[in-house]
């Protein structure tokens, strides 16, 4: 049974479409069968990965007019990679959603349908704590928060955690920690080792190893809709997300 992994931060910019391209990426050229569901109106992740904005997307499924599994797109160039696309439609869905009885669990009932199809599924959140990311929450074993190694990143944490508690304490009472992955992150800062430092302190078990160095070729990647790995293999992105996506396994 494949596990679902929501990478769900509300503050904008941290790195969470990139941490869902280029770890489900590396995952899949590790030969894991892995899904990527772009859970936000922006489409990041399906323009990211190089996958059109199909009129099967997963606004479709969360309204049901479409199954799941008729969304599924597969890439050629990594062929246990596949996506169910986003459109900006999605951005509908949140208000469609409140006036139905089962709106919070609409992604979870979807994705059990092809859970067993796959090793790993990532549900790209969007920088909101609205009704998809609930969804979202609803629907995953564990939540993966990057956190961008910055000031104004700590702040945010808080509400997130609070979310977070709140969806154990009602709709999904399984829901864990993967961990908190650093992203944009550069040694020569000093503010950026005493985010990493301080968030260390107060979460020791779940912060990831890996650090995610700010690197222009991750940041290039996604305009010629490739995953780091794809378009420069030997760069310190692709590198990083090799490492995480091993670091990842070993806790998995």
């Amino acid at each position: 049974m494949g596990k679902i992994i929501a990478l769900a931060n509300q503050k904008g910019g941290v790195g969470k479409t990139t941490t869902s391209i280029n770890l489900a990426a590396s995952l899949a050229a590790m030969e894991k069968r892995v899904l990527v569901v772009d859970a936000d109106p922006q489409a990041n992740a399906t323009s990211g990965l190089g996958f059109d904005m199909s009129e099967n997307n997963i606004y479709g499924v969360l309204i049901g007019e479409i199954a799941i599994s008729e969304t599924v797109q597969t890439s050629n160039d990594i062929p246990t990679l596949s996506l169910v696309p986003s459109n900006i439609n999605l951005v509908g869905a949140e208000a469609e959603l409140l006036s139905v009885e089962d709106g919070q669990f609409r992604l979870k009932m979807a994705i059990e349908e092809i859970r067993n199809e796959y090793d790993f599924i990532f549900i790209d959140c969007s920088p909101s704590l609205g009704l998809i990311t609930l969804n979202a929450l609803t629907a995953a074993d564990s939540v993966l928060i990057p956190v961008q190694c910055e000031y104004f990143a700590l702040e945010g944490l808080g509400k997130l955690l609070n979310t977070i508690k709140m969806v154990k304490g009602g709709l999904n009472p399984n829901l864990q920690i993967e961990g908190f992955l650093f992203t944009m992150y550069d040694s020569r800062l000093r503010l950026a080792n005493q985010v990493v430092g301080e968030v260390r302190g107060h979460f020791p078990e779940l912060v990831f190893s890996t650090l995610i160095q700010r690197n222009t070729r991750l940041s290039e990647s996604p305009s010629f809709g490739k995953p780091a790995l794809l378009y420069d293999a030997q760069s310190t992105g692709a590198i990083n997300y090799l490492n995480l996506a091993k670091e990842f396994l070993s806790k998995n």
